[in-house]
């Protein structure tokens, strides 16, 4: 498998090289030169796969060249081993065509755990193969950052330096990176928002001289082993409700874009997905592309749901290379003039295709607040802000006849402030992180600059290095 730039100016490069690259030197992100398409008899074949089993052959075609199939179900089992969930990501069912999908039994309670702790091991394995060593930087809304720093922690060929908008994470969210005793580890705290760091992330792999020196990787859904290794997971969850033999739609809560992103590789790949519900809080860029083509950047304020405070979705590229029939050039276009301009210029027909599939939804922190408290009195269900704002885009998208998912991407417990509010009180953490309130934290609050931010990485670098 080969992977091309959406901006169509950097090298095509494999699995391994996508991995340890991250973002391409144009700017742009990878994606699979073609995809792997399976038929009907081929998805029977997974089904009721255990889903380390199910990952590894959904991820397979994606690693192919690049790592051998039983070197990577090795990594896929050790990866979801230590998961506190038997089923790894369970199905719930809330009414009669409506699930919720757990995705938040991993180490860290938040989805980003079955893409970061699998990716973990991919890093490890390329790097001892090439005898390489480089520096993960990553941006965070919230739970990438925990996610990367315990999947990378301690490990010899990787430093990591993980960026969070000061003062805009939940405290669970924060104290999950920031109380990590690692060597390998350090934290960024930026004076501004999630996609301020996001932007300093993508400015720091834009000064080529920087990126080369610091030898740079990524850990955030910009690079696509992030996506391919989301994808079993829908795979999962419609193939336990009759798919490939019945239609199946899903709702996700999204900010960035990339775990919607990997339920249509899903439907790229052949799972009959027949909508896609993206749920958005008053940061509504998405819902407001989806609902009138406009996919124009405004502030970014807080909200109950803080992994969705982002105005700039960085997998939307991705998408819009797949709707402009790949064409690089004018995806490259339309991506520069929205980091001039403010605002995506997206041609009508390009819009309608994305609207056959994908619809929106926002709820405001007041909807939201409402809504955790209906699904607990309703269905005795505890769901985090980004969940119900989630289940609530599946109830309003929903396909008389054809069963919904929606995705439950993070433990309540993260979000104590809002289950009190709404239900009046907060689930406990589990066992491995009760004294989580109690652990000193260590982290580094930087300007929104530049040079700051990169000075502040080099350093980490040569402590390390020490």
């Amino acid at each position: 498998m080969r992977y091309v730039s959406t901006r169509g100016q950097a090298p095509i490069r494999d699995f391994s090289g996508v991995l340890l690259a991250g973002l391409a030197e144009d700017g742009g992100l990878y994606m699979p030169e073609q995809w792997p398409e399976l038929s009907a008899a081929d998805w029977r074949t997974l089904r009721g796969l255990p889903y380390p089993e199910l990952a590894a052959r959904v991820i397979a075609p994606f690693a192919e060249g690049a790592i051998d199939f039983e070197t990577l179900r090795s990594m896929c089992h050790e990866a979801y081993a230590g998961f506190g969930h038997p089923a790894i990501v369970p199905l719930v069912q809330l009414d009669h065509e409506l699930f919720a999908q757990e995705l938040f039994h991993g180490p860290t309670l938040a989805f980003k755990d079955l893409a970061m702790q699998l990716l973990g091991r991919l890093f490890d394995h390329v790097l001892r193969q090439q005898d390489r060593r480089v520096t993960i930087v990553g941006a965070t809304s919230g739970d990438t950052g925990s996610a990367a720093i315990e999947a990378c922690r301690d490990r010899e060929r990787l430093d990591v330096v993980i960026l969070h908008p000061l003062g805009r994470t939940s405290e669970v969210q924060r104290r999950q990176m920031t109380t990590v005793r690692a060597a390998n580890i350090s934290n960024l705290a930026v004076e501004g928002t999630f996609d301020d760091c996001q932007d300093l992330v993508k400015a720091m792999f834009a000064d080529a001289p920087f990126r080369e020196d610091m030898q740079l990787s990524a850990v955030n859904s910009i690079n696509w082993a992030r996506v391919a290794a989301q994808i079993p997971y829908y795979v999962a969850a419609a193939l336990a409700l009759g798919a490939p033999d019945r239609e199946i739609a899903f709702a996700v809560p999204t900010g960035n874009f990339g775990n919607v992103l990997a339920a249509w590789g899903a439907r790229r790949m052949g799972l009959p997905i027949t909508r896609l519900n993206v749920g958005s809080n008053h940061n509504d860029i998405l819902a407001r592309f989806l609902g009138a083509n406009d996919m124009s950047v405004r502030g970014v304020t807080p909200s109950l749901s803080p992994s969705m405070d982002i105005q700039v979705s960085s997998n939307f590229e991705r998408l819009l290379f797949e709707l402009l029939g790949r064409d690089a050039n004018a995806c490259a276009a339309i991506m520069t003039g929205f980091r001039r301009e403010g605002r995506m210029a997206v041609p009508d027909a390009v819009w309608r295709d994305a609207t056959s599939l994908f619809h929106g939804l926002t709820l405001d922190d007041a909807h939201t607040t409402d809504e955790i408290r209906r699904l607990y009195g309703e269905a005795g269900y505890l769901a985090d802000p980004h969940t119900a704002i989630g289940i609530a885009a599946a109830r309003a998208g929903r396909i008389p006849g054809t069963p919904t998912v929606a995705m439950a991407t993070a433990h309540p417990a993260k979000f104590p402030d809002a289950m009190r509010t709404a239900v009046g009180f907060a689930p406990d953490l589990p066992k491995h992180l009760a004294d989580l309130y109690q652990r000193d934290e260590r982290f580094r609050v930087v300007p929104n600059r530049l040079d700051a931010v990169e000075d502040a990485v080099r350093a980490a670098v040569l402590k390390n290095a020490a």
